[in-house]
């Protein structure tokens, strides 16, 4: 008899892995009668004759696998797997990884696929475009995916902490939760795609990492993939200071919405600036989503065409007026002209 240990990848989520009061490995037990199966975390300890002990360790890296691209794992798929010669594998056509219980999370619209696309093939992305439109949602997705497969070893995500036309005064507790509420949106992407321990887990050791821009100044980013949402809401300095943070190994999505700026009025969005100062530099690409793209509730597109709309309608009464305060500015300079002559 002799003992093996098995150790699961840091990213398989053993609490899908084991099931349910450890469902799984009890009927892993139960296929491989011959053999003593213990599993403590990560590590599985095997114990029983060489052969039999093989064909078990060959089982579990193809349930792992299975269970790392799919992100869930019943009594009937390790059936499936055992019996099968090669492990039973779900795919979809744009299908980016799969999130909770096997929710096929995918990019849906032609732009979010062209942002997977050229997240293949650039360092640094701008991904720009309204409310609803799957931008935010869609990188974090890329960058668990990229966690997953081993291609990073930390998922960093920030947000400018600027309040949204509202004076919210002073928050009690302590930091975190003084920042959490500007930052809830991307803990509400990342919960569709990780399970709540393994998230919490992820959080606590810092392998993901969730902060308010102000913390990045002074850090030097490798080996990740780095998002900051709600870009309009940056200065010039923040976003400068944002992008020169990427080290080794990073890449870097950069997401806002040119029509929800909340700085002050007369403060230039460090994303507009940022978008021209960057246009010709290799490396970088840009997707420009619109209301098409929208994959929130039919009305919100809806009320993104409505505002729009009268956006456009406001723009061109305003050139009508400047139009015609200069047609009177003119009439009275010819006016007072042909006065003096007289």
């Amino acid at each position: 008899m002799t003992e093996h240990i098995f150790e699961l990848s840091e990213h398989t989520d053993t609490t899908v892995f084991y099931g349910v009061n450890n469902s799984n490995i009890q009927l892993l037990k139960n296929l491989h009668p011959n053999v003593r199966l213990v599993a403590r975390g990560h590590v599985v300890k095997i114990s029983g004759s060489e052969e039999d002990s093989t064909r078990l360790i060959e089982n579990l890296q193809r349930i792992e696998r299975f269970c790392l691209d799919n992100n869930i794992l019943s009594e009937e798929n390790i059936i499936e797997i055992i019996k099968g010669s090669e492990p039973v594998e779900i795919k979809f056509e744009n299908l980016i990884l799969h999130g909770v219980n096997g929710k096929s999370i995918m990019a849906r619209t032609a732009n979010q696929q062209k942002l997977v696309k050229d997240f293949e093939t650039n360092d640094l992305l701008f991904a720009i475009g309204p409310a609803g439109s799957g931008k935010t949602y869609t990188a974090i997705a890329l960058a668990v995916r990229s966690l997953k497969n081993r291609e990073i070893k930390k998922i960093i995500l920030s947000r400018p902490a600027v309040e949204a036309g509202e004076k919210l005064g002073f928050l009690p507790g302590d930091m975190k939760e003084k920042i959490d509420p500007y930052l809830q949106p991307l803990y509400d992407a990342l919960q569709d795609m990780i399970t709540p321990l393994k998230l919490k887990e992820y959080l606590e050791n810092g392998t993901i990492q969730i902060a308010p821009l102000a913390f990045m100044r002074g850090r030097t980013l490798s080996d990740a993939v780095v998002i900051l949402d709600e870009a309009q809401n940056t200065t010039t300095m923040q976003i400068k200071m944002f992008l020169t943070r990427m080290g080794l190994n990073t890449k870097m999505i950069v997401t806002g919405d040119m029509t929800q700026i909340d700085l002050p009025y007369a403060q230039r969005s460090g994303l507009i600036d940022a978008l021209e100062v960057l246009k010709n530099v290799k490396g970088i690409a840009k997707v420009e989503f619109d209301v098409k793209d929208i994959v929130r509730h039919k009305l919100v597109q809806r009320i993104v065409e409505a505002y729009e709309k009268r956006t456009e309608a406001t723009a061109k009464l305003r050139l009508v007026k400047v139009g015609e305060n200069t047609d009177s500015l003119t009439d009275q300079m010819i006016e007072v002209n042909n006065k003096n002559n007289i």
